[in-house]
């Protein structure tokens, strides 16, 4: 699976760090474009929606074009791993700034929604990253990684341009699946060092 894009990217001398700059740039213009949106110019959410999306396929295509001609390296997890943090904390201070969920929650409650929704976020590659370095393994564990969050937040911000409440409500899901995620991976923690502590024990 994009395979072909991988190598195009390749041969236009796209190496994955590039990729991943390419990517947090397309978020910092998603960010833009969030904070740009009003009732007189709502055409701004789904240029915002657009930009995510590039990011977010460039956040797959790293990957793939490091692990396709071997140009995995431990910095590069590190650099794409922050990167992806500051391009989550933009998006969602785009959406703040522009008071997009307050059409579904109020003036008061609306930019806590975000913040509580950032949080979770932030916190679910958090846990991720102590849980790893622990040697405990995280992938697939949890409702809501990076690439969901990011799919619903584009469904949401369409759903959005046609009513407004829509995108304050997809960030309240988003809010909850995040933080429902942070909960299970400290569970999923909390039972392998269990084991782990038991297999040492019984050995």
């Amino acid at each position: 699976m994009l395979a072909t894009e991988a190598k195009l990217a390749h041969r236009l001398g796209f190496t994955p760090n590039r990729i991943s700059i390419v990517g947090f740039i397309f978020a910092l213009a998603s960010a833009v474009a969030y904070a740009l949106v009003t009732s007189e110019a709502p055409w701004f959410l789904l240029l915002g929606v657009f930009f995510l999306l590039v990011s977010g396929f460039s956040d797959t295509m790293d990957g793939i074009v490091a692990r396709t001609f071997n140009q995995t390296s431990v910095f590069g997890g590190f650099f794409d791993a922050v990167l992806d943090r500051y391009a989550d904390a933009a998006v969602y201070g785009g959406i703040l700034i522009a008071g997009l969920a307050n059409a579904a929650w109020g003036a008061f409650w609306g930019p806590i929604v975000v913040i509580v929704a950032l949080a979770g976020s932030m916190m679910v590659s958090y846990t991720r990253a102590r849980a790893e370095a622990s040697g405990i393994k995280m992938e697939s564990v949890g409702f809501a990684e990076r690439a969901e969050r990011m799919l619903i937040l584009a469904v949401a911000s369409i759903a959005g341009y046609f009513w407004l409440p829509a995108l304050g409500y997809g960030v309240a899901l988003l809010a909850l699946l995040s933080n429902l995620t942070v909960i299970q991976r400290a569970l999923h923690v909390y039972r392998e060092l269990k084991r782990k502590k038991s297999n040492n024990n019984c050995c």
